[in-house]
């Protein structure tokens, strides 16, 4: 495989030098039919195994196929960024199965690749068009001290705010995911005793995005007359409680679990529209839908009770 200067050929062999069956080199091209000395890529590369069908894309990404790499099975395709120094990584499914996937090649320009594999029985070639994705790290850390916060909550929403997954922040603070580029997500980041927070994700366009979401400790939110929430809206003319609401909500159930004496009375108000009856009529629905979703969450009813006020 060649090089987009020409200068470099990369290429498979077992000559002296091997540090298995095969190896990825490469040889610099000095002139027309010459050549320098051929130089082993090492064993960042190359294995005891087999290493064979190299690819050099434009951008300099080196694609192979090697038998002794963790894998899928048999032959796998992996990739190594030599621009960057990266580490060698496997490329996957669907481009690996448990057959042998081989001599994979990928023109950047067209965005498209082509491979050989014998997964249906004999070897064939395949179309590979990549899927744009975004790898999203989010680390969570006390707002007061700084530290890592493991066993938080991280829940990643969808544009229509429907619940995709939720993941359980490690030793090392980090929850992972991978979404689709050109598209926005929310995250739900909880943990108990810290103030929940709602971070939105903007559209990228590819590659990682690192986050880092910093919880305040629960007790900034309380007051000597007061537990202070976001404000929590209700869809038109309804009284049910939303999603966004339940997680401002459940600010409130944990800071009631935390102060067994605490007593709240929820006040509710409507908009402008409406007449007065009706409003004061919906304001008293919300704020007792309110109550019994607290109550639900395991609080004594007569520590909460709530009024509308049109």
């Amino acid at each position: 495989s060649l090089s987009k200067d020409g200068k470099t050929l990369y290429f498979s062999s077992d000559m002296p030098g091997t540090l298995g069956g095969a190896d990825i080199w490469k040889v610099a091209i000095t002139g027309d039919n010459t050549y320098g000395t051929p130089e082993n890529l090492g064993a960042k590369i190359n294995t005891e195994g087999r290493e064979n069908f190299p690819f050099i894309t434009d951008d300099n990404k080196l694609y192979f196929s090697s038998d002794s790499r963790q894998g899928f099975g048999g032959l796998d395709v992996f990739v190594a960024d030599l621009e960057k120094g990266s580490e060698v990584k496997n490329v996957g499914k669907p481009i690996n199965s448990e057959k042998d996937d081989f001599a994979f090649t990928f023109h950047k320009d067209q965005n498209i690749g082509f491979y050989s594999s014998n997964r249906g029985g004999q070897d064939d070639i395949f179309m590979a068009i990549p899927v744009c994705g975004v790898q999203l790290n989010t680390t969570v850390k006390n707002a007061k001290t700084g530290a890592i916060l493991s066993g938080a909550a991280v829940a990643i929403l969808d544009e229509r705010n429907n619940m995709i997954e939720t993941k359980t922040t490690g030793t090392d603070g980090l929850a992972k995911y991978g979404t689709e580029c050109d598209k926005a997500y929310t995250l739900q980041v909880s943990k108990d005793g810290f103030v929940s927070k709602t971070i939105a994700v903007a559209k990228s366009k590819g590659g990682e995005l690192p986050m880092t979401v910093e919880l305040d400790p629960i007790d900034v939110i309380i007051t000597e007359t007061e537990v202070i929430l976001n404000d929590i809206f209700f869809e038109y003319n309804k009284s049910n409680i939303t999603k966004e609401g339940a997680f401002e909500l459940d600010k409130l159930v944990q800071v009631m679990k935390n102060s067994p004496s605490m007593v709240i009375m929820v006040k509710s108000h409507t908009d402008n529209r409406g007449t007065d009856k009706f409003n004061m009529n919906l304001s008293d629905r919300r704020a007792k839908a309110t109550v019994q979703y607290v109550i639900s969450k395991g609080i004594a009813k007569d520590r909460i009770s709530g009024k509308g006020y049109g």
